[in-house]
């Protein structure tokens, strides 16, 4: 009995031994699959912050691998979205130099070949620019952006193609045609050309081109899981195409969509864009800090706003992006020392705030369009003030601007050169107060209480009473 019971012990005990390794064994080469990041949606879109990456001139390389080492510090800035200037192949054929004209022009063989053309020339929308580098590449950035909780829009250009692209060859039917039967570049609604030489016209009235853009637009949602596009000039497509295109896109997955127009039409209802761009307020802010327009005007604007969109649209609020800075000039060339308080002042009104690629950096150069270029990468005013206002903006819902955006409200100052209104919901309370004179003004106002100055972390007694320097601003957070 005990050598029976002896010889029993030891068997379990081997079992157990066994049973023990082979848990170790599974739990050695068990593997976490991390989640993939949430759809995006309304509730990441009322405290996000959008940044324009311009992946030709971001870094020396220009690369997706030199961009995508940066990512993790977008998240400093408050950045939520991540929209890629175009990413596709650029057409060789009638491509853009320096000065307007074609490259092919340029006799001399290496200034030719600095020549990159435009981004917006597309020569196949479902591949890549090998300048930038691979597919692989690619999805790394969107992965790591993923994985940093922040998404990624593609620049998507839907007026037009490059010289190049495999239509132009495959299916010229897609195109608009001249009456000698011959495809046109862009032209305006009189006839002449809009000077867009190095782009063919897409014709709209042709179905299997529309059928062929979803599908080209479906590959980049459906197998590279991106979350959305900026679409480039849509004022001339048709709004029905959206509203298809849209539709077809989102029953794939939930995209957030951003025009390129400022156009109520393209914002009507749940299947067209979410967003659009605040070009007027980029105008008006340029001209009140010029001193060609009254601060008065501002008001002009909200009543415009509110009326003619909805109260879920969007508004892109922006001192800078890729055609401002290429084309008119640096930020300070349009607002001079006001600069920082419209910045700030992007930042408070309802919208979405944009950082473009050296914003950050404080680029104080024009980008060069068609050829390379390069942005700073020292950190000097203007980033520490973004970080501020990036984490003002994600934390407080006192500045939510998408789908449920906080309430606004004007404060009346009794002084012509000074803007003042708050924002308000869920209890919290943001003020902003700006003064754009080159004078230091006394401003009376209904504000009373403790409040914290935010940009410098001041506590501040007002009682209806405050002073403004010379194109200063205060953004107030009550006590």
């Amino acid at each position: 009995m005990k050598k029976t019971a002896i010889f029993l012990i030891a068997i379990l005990s081997l079992v157990s031994c066994k049973k023990e390794k082979e848990t170790q064994i599974e739990e050695e080469v068990t593997v976490e699959t991390p989640s993939e990041i949430q759809p995006i949606n309304d509730d990441i879109l009322e405290s996000a912050v959008i940044y324009e990456a311009n992946i030709r001139q971001y870094s020396e390389a220009g690369t997706f691998d030199e961009f995508t080492k940066d990512i993790p510090q977008l998240r400093e800035l408050g950045v939520k979205v991540i929209w890629l200037m175009p990413i596709n192949p650029i057409s060789e054929t009638k491509r853009k130099a320096t000065g307007g004209d074609f490259a092919y022009k340029i006799e001399d063989e290496a200034e030719r070949a600095k020549m990159l053309g435009s981004y917006y020339a597309v020569s196949d929308y479902t591949k890549v620019n090998p300048e930038f580098g691979t597919i692989e590449d690619f999805r790394e950035l969107v992965k790591t952006a993923h994985d940093n909780g922040i998404y990624v829009i593609l620049d998507w250009v839907p007026n037009h193609t490059g010289w190049d692209h495999v239509w132009i060859k495959d299916h010229p039917e897609y195109y608009v045609k001249n009456n000698k039967g011959e495809i046109t570049d862009p032209l305006n609604p009189d006839g002449t050309s809009k000077g867009w030489g190095d782009v063919a016209q897409l014709d709209y009235t042709n179905m299997d081109m529309q059928n062929k853009m979803i599908e080209d637009m479906m590959y980049w949602v459906k197998e590279e899981k991106v979350d959305g596009f900026r679409c480039d000039h849509i004022e001339p497509t048709p709004v029905d195409f959206w509203q298809r295109a849209i539709a077809e896109l989102r029953a794939e997955r939930n995209v957030f969509m951003l025009g390129e127009n400022d156009e109520p039409k393209f914002m009507k209802g749940s299947d067209l864009f979410e967003m659009e761009y605040g070009w007027k307020f980029h105008h008006l802010m340029k001209d009140i800090t010029k001193g060609h327009k009254p601060v008065a005007e501002f008001d002009s604007l909200m009543n415009y706003i509110d009326k003619a969109y909805e109260k879920d649209d969007i508004i892109m609020n922006f001192v800078t992006n890729h055609d401002e800075n290429s084309w008119n000039g640096i930020v300070t060339d349009r607002y001079g020392e006001a600069s920082e308080s419209v910045l700030a002042l992007s930042y408070m009104i309802p919208g979405m705030p944009l950082i473009y690629s050296g914003q950050e950096y404080d680029l104080s150069h024009r980008l060069k369009f068609f050829e390379k270029d390069l942005i700073p990468k020292t950190k000097g005013k203007v980033w520490p003030a973004l970080e501020k206002l990036g984490a003002l903006k994600n934390t407080n819902s006192a500045l939510h601007g998408g789908k449920k955006p906080a309430d606004y409200g004007r404060i009346q100052t009794g002084n012509e050169n000074v803007l003042a209104f708050k924002r308000s919901k869920n209890e919290s309370e943001v003020v902003y107060i700006g003064n754009f004179s080159d004078q230091v003004q006394d401003v009376s106002t209904s504000l009373q209480g403790t409040f914290t100055d935010y940009m410098t972390a001041e506590k501040i007694d007002i009682d209806n009473t405050l002073k403004l320097d010379a194109w200063g601003y205060k953004i107030l957070v009550k006590q």
